[in-house]
């Protein structure tokens, strides 16, 4: 049986980068990386952005050239699951009949896009965006003539999306069960000028509107139905409704977990020598007054890798990352710092007609968050104030003309 002093279960941000600051911070010893994807480690941010829209190839969203993991003597075994963990004997059992054993285990398993589950919901013609495959048979729809889209989910993916599929042409309805858009990761400030903008994109935006059943017509989707009845013809139907972490064979093993993993300061499960990072990581963040969630970003992903890297090389450091969020659509880029999760009040600043303006959240009179679009200065300089937990007067915070720099150094 062979063995491995680290093996790393995931090739997405996580798992690459836990790699990398494994020999970056010293480590000689041998590190496997396991993952499901057939491709070497890439970005997955631009699959709804860029890689979507053709500007580019798969080539340029690589995390690192093919070569560099030979050259780091990482081994890569692709197209490959984990089956079951054993945490007594340190050994996994994997989908190509093999087993192997670890000293140490980083669990970077991410997670699987939320299905529909509504009749018609296995019909040809249903994309998810998680993967490069799911893009390519995207694409592929796309360059065959596929112009009338419908996109289930009004969050960062089905909004993205949307703005891609407006710029090839496509017709596009977005349907989204709450009542606006970016609901769970903004407020209605935010949500409301995304909304008004894809609408003036050309964007049927539908709120409040459930699916019902999708309508197959010779195997594939042709209609989308929904709660109140009204059918909506399409080619393709592209669904963005959240991820479920993929931590099964953890949870098997007896690992705690209820949303995700559980994990500690220091990234560790409850599971001897193992770790998870990541998307799939539940933690106390520092950044939300220690409520437990899981945070999905390349941010998140990242720093976790490097505090999980630095533990199992005997550097034991709180994870304390300040949180940060970005999202491309159309000419507005959209940055975000902080966790707005608990705010009571916000301040705007900037002119949304403009297009450039910022939304800082408050709680108990403090700074928490920002979201910024097309606000670069704002976002870089609020990064202070949210680390700092800054008070600042309301109506300063509202005056655009005045840094936020000025503000954190009063």
């Amino acid at each position: 049986m062979e063995h491995y002093d680290v093996v790393i279960v995931g090739s997405g941000h996580g798992g690459a980068q836990a790699a990398i600051a494994l020999r970056q911070n010293g480590h000689e010893d041998s590190i496997l990386m396991v993952s499901r994807d057939r491709n070497p480690p890439y970005e997955r941010p631009p699959l709804s952005k860029e890689y979507l829209a053709g500007d580019k190839p798969f080539e340029r969203i690589m995390i690192r050239p093919e070569k560099f993991w030979a050259d780091k003597n990482i081994d890569l075994r692709l197209g490959c699951n984990v089956n079951e963990i054993d945490p007594v004997r340190h050994e996994l059992s994997l989908s190509d009949d093999s087993a192997v054993t670890y000293r140490k285990l980083i669990w970077a398993g991410g997670g699987d896009a939320r299905r529909l589950s509504c009749p018609g919901c296995d019909a040809e013609g249903i994309h998810y965006v998680r993967t490069r495959r799911d893009v390519d048979a995207l694409k592929a729809e796309i360059d065959g003539g596929a112009r009338r889209a419908v996109i289930v989910g009004a969050g960062y993916i089905g909004l993205e999306a949307a703005a891609v599929l407006r710029k090839l042409g496509c017709e596009v309805t977005v349907l989204e069960m709450l009542d606006r858009v970016l609901a769970r990761v903004a407020g209605p400030e935010l949500s409301d000028f995304y909304a008004e903008y894809h609408r003036a994109q050309g964007v049927d935006l539908r709120l409040d509107t459930a699916v019902e059943r999708i309508e197959v017509q010779d195997g594939k989707a042709g209609e989308v139905v929904t709660a109140d009845g009204e059918r909506i013809a399409c080619d393709v139907v592209l669904v963005g409704i959240g991820i479920v972490p993929s931590v099964g064979p953890l949870i098997a093993a007896g690992a705690a977990g209820s949303n995700g993993v559980d994990v500690d300061s220091f990234c560790r499960t409850t599971l001897d020598d193992i770790y998870g990072i990541g998307d799939c990581a539940s933690h106390a963040n520092p950044f939300a007054d220690n409520a437990v969630l899981r945070l999905e970003s390349v941010q998140n992903a990242n720093d976790m890798a490097s505090c999980a890297a630095k533990a199992i090389m005997g550097d034991k450091q709180d994870y304390n990352a300040v949180p940060w969020f970005w999202s491309n659509q159309y000419d507005l880029k959209l940055q975000t710092v902080g966790i707005s999760n608990g705010y009571d009040s916000t301040v705007l600043r900037g002119d949304p007609t403009a297009s450039k303006f910022s939304v800082v959240y408050l709680k108990e009179g403090r700074v928490i968050a920002l979201d910024c679009v097309n606000s670069v200065k704002d976002y870089v300089q609020g990064r202070k104030l949210v680390v700092d937990r800054a008070q600042i007067d309301p109506e300063l915070l509202a005056d655009s003309e005045t840094q936020l720099k000025e503000m954190a150094s009063s």
